[in-house]
């Protein structure tokens, strides 16, 4: 029977287990160069602090507790290898270069986090395996929690895990942050990933609820640490302050039912000004780092500036905002970004002009069965008064979408067309 001292002493493992396993990681891997094996010493660390912290007491160093007992496993691990000369040979140092359990310079442990952030988003993966192995290993997060967020069955992320893992074991990616173009190239396979994740908290695709505010957040601490690890890379704080000015309006984003509130109708006063001001001065610095043209997650984040510094809706800056998508439309070019200037056209120029660049993405594959397409289409006509053609619009996005308050939001749409 667990006394009321086991029972906390397991909340405060829980806790910071959550919070320390990916740096755990991130430290054994530069030792056995395995993401997989990685992960194995560092739940056998977390084993042994189930079986001695309720009987020693939780450490005053909690994490470099953990990061010790697993780095002292992954020593013993490679001294029993049978080709153990040969690894210390391809690696060139000897078992007294390994870093001792504690160290006690900070950024030895940052640098292996982004050499492991990096790992996870190798170009080798699939983006599906990307997400889950991220989230998994850099994140924290359970198959069964990236499961519930994706709606998978827990095998097929179990499954993505373990062949990403296979995947990096067998091309023997190496456990490093790149340099040159393909710093540049895998940096971006690294911000997409972030990103993805944050979308699909913000806005998700599927299921019964608008928002999944917890992968928002993990997101948003990824970005807030890539930031720190990698202050000179302007699109690095260009992605935080993108996440930051969305993330500060996830509370007037739903109605008290869970049903999705339009930009237009939102209540400004629940944004969080906090995290708008988190939002600007990461603005800053991707502006003070940049050495070129901006970036599309700088141009992103300069949108949701404009948006932010908007108090009423009736306020918002459409012709800057209409300018800066024609920009990302130029630097990183997508049906969707497309879609997004139609509606910034549409606000600033009216929606005659917008109605033009949303019908000539009607051939797109890409946005066939993407519902926002007949959605955004639908406004343009109802405000042209084409109030029948609106009507059929928003009936096909209902069909398109998998999110049921989203689909319930635009059959509605087409229901107050039809009486009005």
């Amino acid at each position: 029977m667990e006394t009321p001292r086991s029972i906390d002493t397991r909340s405060a493992l829980d806790t910071v287990f959550r919070l320390e396993f990916p740096r755990v990681v991130a430290a054994v891997t530069r030792i056995v160069r395995d993401v997989g094996i990685a992960e194995e010493l560092a739940q056998d660390a977390l084993v042994a602090a189930l079986e001695q912290w309720p009987r020693d007491g939780v450490p005053d160093r909690p994490g470099a507790w953990l990061t010790a007992a697993a780095r002292h496993r992954a020593v013993d691990l490679v001294r029993r290898r049978e080709n153990y000369a040969r690894k210390l040979r391809e690696i060139g140092r000897t078992l007294e270069d390994v870093p001792p359990p504690e160290p006690a310079d900070p950024d030895a442990i940052d640098d292996d986090l982004l050499r492991l952030v990096f790992t996870t988003c190798h170009p080798v993966l699939s983006p599906e395996a990307r997400t889950a192995l991220t989230l998994r290993l850099v994140g924290g997060l359970t198959t069964a929690e990236i499961a519930r967020a994706y709606l998978v069955p827990e095998a097929t992320v179990a499954q993505r895990v373990v062949r990403a893992k296979r995947t990096l074991a067998t091309r023997n990616v190496a456990f490093e942050v790149p340099y040159g173009p393909d710093r540049e190239a895998r940096l971006g396979s690294v911000l997409d990933v972030i990103y993805l994740i944050f979308n699909e908290g913000y806005a998700a695709t599927a299921g019964d609820d608008w928002l999944r505010p917890a992968l928002c957040e993990d997101a948003l601490r990824l970005a807030r640490q890539l930031a720190a690890l990698m202050p000179k890379e302007p699109e690095v704080h260009a992605l935080a302050s993108l996440l930051e000015f969305q993330a500060s309006r996830t509370a007037a984003r739903t109605a008290p039912d869970g049903t999705p509130v339009l930009l237009r109708d939102q209540n400004r006063r629940r944004w969080n000004r906090m995290l708008i001001a988190r939002g600007i001065t990461a603005l800053d610095r991707a502006g003070a780092t940049a050495t070129g043209a901006p970036g599309p997650y700088a141009l992103q984040a300069a949108i949701a500036a404009c948006h932010a510094h908007a108090y009423r809706y009736e306020d918002t800056d459409w012709q800057t905002i209409a300018t800066l998508y024609r920009l990302l439309a130029a630097r990183a070019p997508s049906p969707v970004v497309e879609l997004n200037r139609a509606v910034a056209v549409s606000m600033a120029e009216g929606p005659g002009p917008a109605l033009e660049i949303v019908d000539a993405l009607a051939g797109e594959p890409a946005l066939r069965a993407y519902h926002l397409l007949p959605s955004v289409r639908g406004d343009l006509l109802l405000r042209l008064g084409r109030t029948a053609e609106a009507r059929a619009e928003f009936e096909r996005a209902a069909a398109l979408t998998r999110n049921g308050p989203e689909r319930e939001m635009l059959l509605r749409r087409a229901a107050e067309v039809q009486s009005g």
